[in-house]
């Protein structure tokens, strides 16, 4: 198909969107909207900012001819700084996909789903944060800080109450977190097929089966085997319960009876609780004030992003740098 009818499809695709359809750009998913289609140019804006930016046709043409002409797609990290919004709204035409864990845009030749997020989603996750109110935020929240304040690839180095931290709040962590992996796992069990994987952000999972074997009662067992020809000394062993039952009302010691072999470990023995919520606390309210601070931390992140942009974009993609408003 030629870019010429791949860029009508585009076109009809994007007129079709609600008008308070929100798209979100690979990557760093920046919320924006199409505010009009023209026959040369996409006209979109961004939720925080009034200015409308032009997305034009022949660029659209430069992104198209990097990805069909490529070697299983293009890697959206080559994507110049504000050219993300192209490989988004191209998304939209059916042949073409985006793999956010890939970090790809790619064609298939089988019609894909677009990049297109509901206008109330995109919106929750601009919202002020909200505290989950369960304990592995909180644990968690803890072992962040800790490992923010202290060199975990050198624990040799560290000092004793700094390691005891450590272990406590990782042991915290590994419990809670157990307990709220089975919980989100008996939930997905009932919205999970056989053989069809479901992908999210991070990764993919699958309903499977495990089978789980205990033997029914001894005699009967026994009466099973002996009528297929096997004798029951092939079968019965001895059982360590009965015989520590029996350690008990003779003279032998386990060591008659045991192999021993000692290995020491690390073992929690208390948690002070008091001075995790006096710790966690603070945690919160830095968090409270640099939520304060956004704008100013995300120009800090955009400034960031660009200057690594620069420094890692290829030649031929700078023909993607969009219009400047004042140009429209």
């Amino acid at each position: 198909m030629t870019f010429t009818a791949s860029w009508h499809n585009l076109l009809e695709n994007a007129e079709e969107l609600p008008a308070d359809a929100t798209l979100l750009t690979p990557l760093s998913r920046k919320p924006f909207r199409i505010t009009d289609v023209q026959e040369h140019r996409i006209l979109i804006e961004y939720r925080d900012d009034d200015g409308t930016v032009p997305l034009k046709r022949d660029q659209f043409e430069t992104l198209y001819e990097q990805v069909t002409d490529g070697w299983g797609g293009f890697d959206l990290d080559n994507l110049p700084p504000d050219a993300g919004p192209y490989a988004t709204v191209l998304s939209l035409h059916p042949r073409f996909s985006i793999d956010d864990r890939e970090g790809m845009l790619t064609e298939s030749d089988t019609p894909t789903s677009s990049r297109l997020v509901d206008s109330h989603e995109a919106q929750r996750d601009e919202d002020e944060r909200e505290e989950p109110d369960i304990p592995v935020y909180a644990d968690a929240l803890l072992l962040i800080d800790a490992l923010e304040r202290h060199d975990p690839t050198d624990l040799d180095g560290m000092e004793t109450p700094a390691l005891v931290n450590l272990y406590t709040l990782l042991s915290d962590v590994q419990r809670n977190a157990n307990d709220l992996r089975q919980e989100v796992r008996s939930v997905l069990l009932d919205r999970l097929h056989h053989d069809q994987p479901v992908s999210g952000q991070y990764g993919s999972v699958q309903r499977t089966t495990r089978r789980n074997r205990s033997l029914k009662d001894d005699a009967e067992v026994l009466d099973v085997l002996e009528e297929a020809g096997i004798g029951r000394e092939r079968v019965t062993s001895v059982d360590a319960s009965k015989v520590d039952d029996t350690l008990e009302v003779t003279e032998l010691s386990e060591t008659d009876v045991y192999e021993i072999d000692e290995s020491e470990y690390v073992r929690k023995a208390d948690v002070d609780e008091e001075s995790k919520e006096t710790r966690l606390q603070g945690l919160k309210d830095q968090l409270a004030a640099t939520d304060e601070d956004t704008e100013e931390l995300q120009a800090e992140i955009e400034e960031l992003e660009q200057r690594i942009a620069d420094l890692t974009s290829f030649d031929s993609a700078s023909s993607y740098h969009t219009q400047s408003r004042g140009d429209l």
